[in-house]
């Protein structure tokens, strides 16, 4: 992939995990816990880590977090995005090459785990209230149930832009 092509394709996977990220700010939590979100723009992190590879996809979900900022949210919401996105991204990282493609779901629960960790982490830094831990079981519940939804959401998409890809030749 030359590299005007691959700036374009993640300028678009940008657009699209901001769209995401917009529309899901807009749905109303799964479970009444602060902080529980589906983390739909993660599909995209980790396709984009998969397709075009671990910095290109930290660069993707770095202009997420910095363009949502300024749509969207406040100090806050940048700080708490990027201490999640960054364990999440450093998670999947590590672990990418170390399952199958098959089971990019795992790694997409270890990344869910992760971004919790780093949230949770920054709530307890910025409020200096440890008992903010006492979330941890229930946030680790939610990360394994969306992180493999996420994850399989992403498999499904790899799936079908490499099949699209062969088909264009």
């Amino acid at each position: 992939m030359s590299k005007t092509k691959k700036l374009v394709v993640m300028a678009l996977l940008t657009a699209v995990e901001l769209t995401i990220w917009v529309i899901e700010g807009q749905i109303p939590p799964p479970i009444p816990v602060p902080g529980v979100k589906l983390g739909l723009a993660s599909v995209v992190t980790l396709t984009a880590m998969v397709l075009l590879g671990r910095r290109e996809a930290g660069c993707i979900l770095l202009m997420r977090i910095l363009l949502g900022s300024l749509f969207a949210g406040s100090f806050s919401a940048v700080l708490f995005s990027l201490a999640g996105g960054a364990v999440s991204w450093a998670v999947m990282s590590a672990l990418k090459g170390l399952f199958p493609e098959k089971l990019l779901w795992v790694v997409s629960v270890f990344g869910a785990i992760g971004h919790n960790v780093g949230q949770l982490l920054a709530a307890v830094a910025v409020t200096g209230t440890p008992g903010l831990f006492w979330y941890g079981p229930a946030l680790l519940a939610a990360a394994i149930v969306t992180g493999a939804f996420t994850g399989v959401g992403a498999m499904y998409l790899i799936r079908a832009l490499r099949a699209y890809e062969e088909k264009r030749g």
